[in-house]
C-alpha cells in the first residue's frame, strides 16, 4: 500500500514561464525510506511542499493533479489534519524553533492540538532523538546537530505515517550528520516511519535508503532500488548529483580492464572492499611535508594572529557560553586554511572574530601586526572580507549589481562601475545583473556573494560554508571559483564541514573541538591521526576511506588519487595530473567533478 501517491501533478508559481513541476507520478510504499536527488532548482522541494499541503494551501499557483498521502487528498484536506499524516523537517531548520526550552518546543504541536498527554508525547519524541538528557535546557544552548534533532522530534510527536526532511545533513558536521541518518533509520525499521529525504550526498543515500528518485527538469526521470538507483552513474552525473566516489572507481576499473565489465558497480565501502581487494593496490608513499618546512606558504610572514584570545556569550540560563579560553593561532600570508571540527566548536565564531564583528574578552588579534582593537569597521573592511554562510545576508540592495559596487561606492572607488562589469562577467552574472539577489537561485546567490566579497581586492577572504545546500555541479563551480581566487586574494580561510573541499582546497587544516585547536597541519597529518579525526568527529571523504580498507598507509583525497594505486589504471591513463600534488595544488583543484579521467 502507498504512503504518497502522486499521480500526473504540475504546479507552476505565479508569473514563472515555465511549471516547476512537470506531469510527475510517484508512488512511495509504506515503509519505505526514500530519498529524492536531482540538480538545484529541478524542483525537489516544490514536489514536497505538495505532499503536506503547503502547496496550494499557502503557497499560491496553479496545480493540477492529485496528492494523496495516507489516504487523504493532501490539495484539499485540512492543513492540521495533514500534519498528523505527514511531518516535514525544512532545510533552514532553526526557523521551525519557536519555544524557548526543548520540552517546549518538542511538546508545542501537541499542546496546540490540545492533546492531555502533550508533554508525554514530547518526552517519547525527544527519546527517540536521543535528547531527552536535554529537555530542560534552552534552545540555543543546543548544537547545530542537536537543532535538526529538535525539530525531528517536534514533527514527530504528532506521530505522523510520513517524514519528509529537506536536506537533513546540509549544515550538519559529519558526527551529527550520520547521528541523524541513524535516528531516522531506527524510525523506519523499528518504528515503520516512511522516510522521505531530498539529498545530495549518495554516501548516506547508499548507507541508509532503501529507494531513490532522480528528478530532473520538474519530472520523476526513475525511481528504483537505492543500490541499483546509485550504479547509474551517467543518469545521476547529467542531473547535477555526484555519484559515490566508490562507484566511480568502479567504472573507472572496469574501463581499465581491472574489473569485470558486467560485475556491478560497488556503491560503499564494505562493497568496495569485496570488488577492489583482488586487484593490486600500491599506493603512492603519503606526503611527508611537515607544517613547518620552509617550502610551505608558512614561512611568510604572519597576516592575523590570535594572542591568548578568550570570548564567551552571554546566557540567559547559567554561566556565560565560553567559546575560546586561552587561544592562540597564526595564519600566515598565502595560506589556503581550512577551519573544520563539529556544529558549534568555534569555527564561524573564529571568523567573526577576525573581521571585528566580535570583540574578544581578553587577549588581542593581530592583522598584519597591528591589534584590531584600534582599527574602525572600514579600516578592517580593506584587509578581511568576510562571505557568510547564509548569501542572501550579503544583499542589501534590490540588485546584484548594486550590492556588488556598494562598498566601492561606499569608499569613493573611482571605477567602480568598471570593476563591476569584470566581477559580473568573471562571476557569470552579467545576465543577472539587475536581478534581486534574494530571488536567485542557491548557486548563483552563492556566486553573487563571492564577486561582493572581493569587490575590494582584499588580502585575506573569509569564507563560511561555501557549498553548504548546492548540487554537486554547482557545489564544484564554487570550488573552481575559489580556486581562481589564487593571485586575487593572498589568504584564504574557509569554515566548512565539506571534506571533498578541504582535500581540494586546503593546504593547512586547523581542527577546532570545544573551542580547542586539537589539530593543526597538512591534510595527511590531520586525516592520518585516528585520534584528532575520532575527537572531532571529522570523516574524511569516502575515497579516503576506501583507500584505508585496502592499506592503512594509503592517504586518498581525490579519485585519482585513489585510482593511480592500481597499476592497471595507470597503464591505461597515464600520469595522472594530481600525482604527486598536495590537496589544494593548482593539480589537484579539479579532480573530483564526479567524472574521473578514465
Amino acid at each position: 500500500m502507498s504512503a504518497v501517491t502522486l499521480r500526473d501533478v504540475s504546479f507552476t508559481y505565479p508569473g514563472a514561464a515555465a511549471p516547476t513541476l512537470r506531469h510527475v507520478d510517484l508512488d512511495v510504499p509504506e515503509g519505505d525510506f526514500l530519498a529524492i536527488m536531482g540538480a538545484n532548482g529541478c524542483g525537489k522541494s516544490t514536489l514536497c511542499k505538495t505532499m503536506n499541503g503547503l502547496i496550494p494551501q499557502f503557497i499560491v499557483g496553479d496545480l493540477s493533479g492529485s496528492i494523496t498521502v495516507c489516504g487523504v487528498d493532501a490539495a484539499r484536506s485540512h492543513i492540521g489534519n495533514l500534519a498528523q499524516r505527514i511531518g516535514y523537517v525544512y532545510q533552514d531548520f532553526e526557523n521551525q524553533l519557536v519555544r524557548p526550552t526543548v520540552i517546549d518546543e518538542a511538546s508545542f504541536a501537541c499542546l496546540n492540538y490540545a492533546f492531555d498527554d502533550y508533554l508525554e508525547r514530547g518526552m517519547r519524541a525527544l527519546e527517540l532523538c536521543g535528547l531527552a538528557d536535554r529537555a530542560d535546557s534552552y534552545i540555543w544552548q543546543l548544537s547545530g546537530g542537536q537543532k535538526h534533532l529538535l525539530a525531528l522530534a517536534g514533527a514527530i510527536a504528532l506521530e505522523p505515517d510520513v517524514i519528509v526532511l529537506d536536506e537533513p545533513v546540509a549544515q550538519l558536521d559529519p558526527y551529527h550528520a550520520r547521528q541523524t541518518y541513524e535516528v531516522l533509520r531506527d524510525l523506519n525499521e523499528h518504528h515503520g516511519k516512511t522516510i522521505i529525504v531530498i539529498e545530495h550526498h549518495t554516501d548516506f543515500i547508499a548507507d541508509y535508503c532503501t529507494s531513490a528518485a532522480l528528478m530532473h527538469d520538474g519530472a520523476i526521470s526513475w525511481n528504483l532500488p537505492a543500490h541499483e538507483a546509485l550504479q547509474r552513474i551517467e543518469d545521476l552525473e547529467a542531473s547535477d548529483v555526484h555519484p559515490p566516489q566508490i562507484a566511480l572507481a568502479g567504472r573507472a576499473l572496469k574501463e581499465a580492464g581491472a574489473l569485470h565489465a558486467a560485475a556491478p558497480l560497488p556503491t560503499t565501502v564494505e562493497e568496495g572492499f569485496a570488488a577492489f581487494s583482488t586487484i593490486p593496490f600500491m599506493p603512492s608513499p603519503r606526503s611527508e611535508h611537515k607544517a613547518d618546512e620552509p617550502s610551505r606558504p608558512m614561512r611568510d610572514r604572519p597576516i592575523v594572529e590570535f594572542r591568548d584570545v578568550s570570548v564567551s556569550y552571554r546566557s540567559v540560563k547559567g554561566e556565560p557560553h565560553r567559546v575560546f579560553d586561552g587561544l592562540d593561532l597564526t595564519i600566515r600570508r598565502g595560506e589556503k586554511v581550512a577551519l573544520v571540527g563539529s556544529n558549534g566548536a568555534g569555527k564561524s565564531t573564529l571568523l567573526k572574530l577576525m573581521c571585528g564583528l566580535i570583540k574578544p574578552q581578553s587577549g588581542e588579534i593581530l592583522l598584519d601586526g597591528t591589534p584590531t582593537r584600534g582599527m574602525g569597521p572600514d579600516e578592517l573592511s580593506e584587509q578581511l572580507s568576510l562571505v557568510y554562510q547564509n548569501p542572501e545576508q550579503m544583499f542589501i540592495k534590490d540588485s546584484i549589481r548594486a550590492d556588488i559596487e556598494f562598498a566601492m561606492r561606499a569608499r569613493g572607488v573611482k571605477d567602480a562601475a568598471e570593476r563591476t562589469d569584470e566581477l559580473l562577467e568573471r562571476f557569470r552574472l552579467s545576465d543577472l545583473a539587475d536581478r534581486d539577489g534574494r530571488l536567485m537561485s542557491g548557486g548563483q546567490m552563492r556566486r553573487a556573494s563571492l564577486a561582493i566579497g572581493i569587490a575590494l581586492d582584499p588580502p585575506v577572504l573569509l569564507l563560511d560554508e561555501p557549498t553548504a545546500n548546492l548540487d554537486i555541479g554547482t557545489r564544484q563551480e564554487i570550488i573552481r571559483l575559489v580556486a581562481d581566487l589564487r593571485g586575487v586574494t593572498d589568504t584564504v580561510v574557509i569554515a566548512t564541514h565539506d571534506m571533498q573541499l578541504v582535500c581540494q582546497f586546503a593546504d593547512r587544516i586547523v581542527v577546532l573541538c570545544q573551542g580547542e585547536i586539537i589539530g593543526d597541519g597538512t591534510p595527511d597529518e590531520i586525516f592520518m591521526d585516528a585520534g584528532i579525526v575520532e575527537r572531532s568527529g571529522i570523516r574524511p571523504p569516502e575515497i579516503f576511506a576506501m583507500g584505508q580498507a585496502l592499506d592503512s598507509t594509503a592517504a586518498c583525497y581525490t579519485l585519482d588519487d585513489f585510482l593511480s594505486g592500481f597499476p592497471a589504471w595507470r597503464a591505461r591513463n597515464g600520469s595522472s595530473a594530481s600525482d604527486g600534488a598536495a590537496p589544494g595544488a593548482p593539480g589537484a583543484a579539479g579532480t573530483d567533478d564526479g567524472k574521473s579521467s578514465a
